[in-house]
């Protein structure tokens, strides 16, 4: 059995899902309550056909998906303004924007500090910001998989390919049949205990790829409370 993380287009929309091959003869899709789409099939049947099949019934997966959206409270869009708040690590900071010769991103007294050489862009204050979280993240989702490794009898057995941070528009986390873990470069704004629930889950994908019950049974060894910490990671940034 493989699983990997596939993308299909449907007209102006993308649909994301775990493609699980197994010893079977048909293929077949779930969609679960936090918006992860699973799609079983036939160890040898060809993508083309898997594709073909979540097209035609991606009017379904998208019914239950936004079915399931609407249990989750939503984070307003960022405008990127002064006065703002925006997450980080679980806490609230507001945005200062000072107009500077040089652009530069801190945290300073419970704010986050944007020197901007566009100060009236909200469209370049975006980036400033985007692009401070996206390192901050890289060094913090670093230390916290070390940290999550160690939760397991043997932190050997869950090294992953490689560390990966990107936009994902349905899920926090994947790990991908090459063994990489995919982290949704958003989870910087939860608390770090939310952070370690998301990478202590998809670390328990190494040994266990689908969410059988053999996986949570692994998961809640590992991490006992993690349903709470799921519970706060989806009131908090949901």
């Amino acid at each position: 059995m493989s699983v990997e993380v596939c993308e299909v287009e449907f007209g102006q929309n993308t649909i994301t899902f775990d493609l699980v091959r197994r010893e079977r003869k048909t293929l077949s899709i779930s969609v679960h309550p936090d918006l992860a789409v699973e799609v079983f099939a036939p160890i040898d049947a060809t993508f083309d056909k898997i594709a073909e099949k979540v097209r035609k019934r991606a009017p379904w997966i998208q019914k239950q998906l936004k079915y399931f959206a609407q249990f989750q409270p939503r984070t307003p869009k960022r405008s990127y303004v002064a006065g703002e708040t925006h997450l980080y690590l679980g806490r609230q900071y507001k945005l200062k924007v000072a107009p500077h010769i040089q652009n530069s991103v801190k945290m300073f007294r419970g704010q986050i500090m944007v020197n901007s050489t566009k100060p009236r862009s909200k469209e370049h204050t975006r980036e400033l910001v985007r692009d401070w979280m996206l390192k901050r993240a890289r060094i913090k989702f670093a230390e916290r998989l070390e940290i999550c490794r160690g939760r397991f009898a043997d932190p050997e057995a869950v090294v992953p390919t490689g560390l990966v941070i990107r936009d994902l528009s349905q899920r926090w986390g994947s790990m991908t049949a090459r063994g990489n873990l995919v982290l949704n470069r958003s989870l910087i704004g939860a608390a770090t205990d939310s952070i370690d629930y998301v990478i202590t889950h998809e670390l328990c994908h190494i040994e266990h790829p689908h969410h059988g019950t053999a996986f949570f049974e692994h998961l809640g060894r590992v991490m006992p409370d993690w349903e709470r910490r799921k519970t706060k990671l989806e009131r908090q940034l949901a």
